[in-house]
């Protein structure tokens, strides 16, 4: 029985070894939604980087809900990962999620949107503001100033629609644009397509638009198309089929972001901090416009 009862102590013993080995070893992606291809590639990026680098990396999508967002933290902090890399769904909203994983003394990075509060140890983006900037001069070289434009916003309350909007009025106020309308279509392709026919039909003279992603930029084009209209159409984030459109020529450009490279700087970054070297508070990405 002595035997028998120290052969199961060492069981236990190793057991328990070996999970903590295994939590030493796991970061966490947490995305604000999957149902993206942007956020897709970015999640390959980081995927690519952490087998790269020896690291089990657990992915979960928070389907665009602050409360399910919550919940996946929640549910990291019980299963003791070493570090948390967040795409907030709302950069207000996901303040309580950091702050719990903060509780828990787990480091938190953020990828591509902001967070008012909480602790972040880096922010790894592209600089979204320029990007908007980027996408006004483009329609300003094309069209000229004084151009007639309208926009779509992404999902109001993250840091990417308000510094890619912020951007964009920018370029607007500097070249004496007519901003004819501005409208929420959350970042998501079929409600491009919706709000876009609503702006078509307020704005008839419309001449060129500004959409804050590829999903709505690529919704806008099918609402264009089917209102016989020339209009130039220039989106944001170089996902594949955004890059694919402005190739055959449907969207004028897109200001292309490195998803890929973000996903994969994060790891990196969280890597590295967990090798207690010092990491930047902000780390910038690359963007560039692409056109045909």
């Amino acid at each position: 029985m002595k035997k028998l009862a120290t052969l199961i102590s060492a069981a236990v013993l190793s057991a328990s070894f070996s999970t903590t080995a295994a939590a030493q070893d796991t970061m966490a992606m947490v995305v604000s939604t999957l149902n993206n291809p942007f956020f897709v590639t970015m999640k390959e990026g980081a995927e690519a980087k952490a087998q790269e680098l020896g690291y089990k990396l657990i992915v979960l999508d928070s389907q665009n809900d602050p409360s399910k967002e919550l919940s996946n933290i929640e549910d990291l902090t019980v299963r003791g990962v070493k570090a948390i890399l967040i795409n907030p769904t709302d950069s207000d909203a996901v303040s309580n999620a950091i702050r719990m994983a903060n509780r828990s003394n787990i480091p938190v990075l953020t990828l591509d949107r902001g967070a008012s509060r909480g602790e972040v140890v880096s922010h790894i983006a592209s600089d979204n503001v320029a990007g908007g900037e980027m996408a006004g001069k483009y329609i300003m070289e094309k069209v000229g100033e004084k151009a007639r434009v309208i926009q779509l916003e992404g999902i109001a309350g993250t840091s990417a629609a308000r510094e890619r909007g912020k951007g964009f009025m920018n370029a607007v106020k500097a070249n004496d644009m007519d901003l004819l309308a501005s409208q929420p279509a959350d970042f998501d392709r079929t409600k491009g397509l919706n709000v876009m026919e609503n702006m078509l039909a307020a704005n008839p003279d419309v001449q060129a638009v500004f959409a804050q992603n590829d999903e709505m930029a690529l919704g806008a084009l099918r609402a264009v198309q089917a209102s016989g209209k020339d209009v130039l159409i220039v989106g944001f984030d170089g996902t594949d089929d955004g890059i694919a459109a402005v190739k055959r020529g449907k969207l004028g450009a897109t200001i292309a972001q490195q998803p890929d490279l973000i996903g994969a700087l994060g790891v990196e970054t969280a890597d590295k901090m967990l090798k207690g070297e010092k990491v930047e508070a902000s780390i910038p990405v690359p963007l560039k416009v692409i056109t045909k």
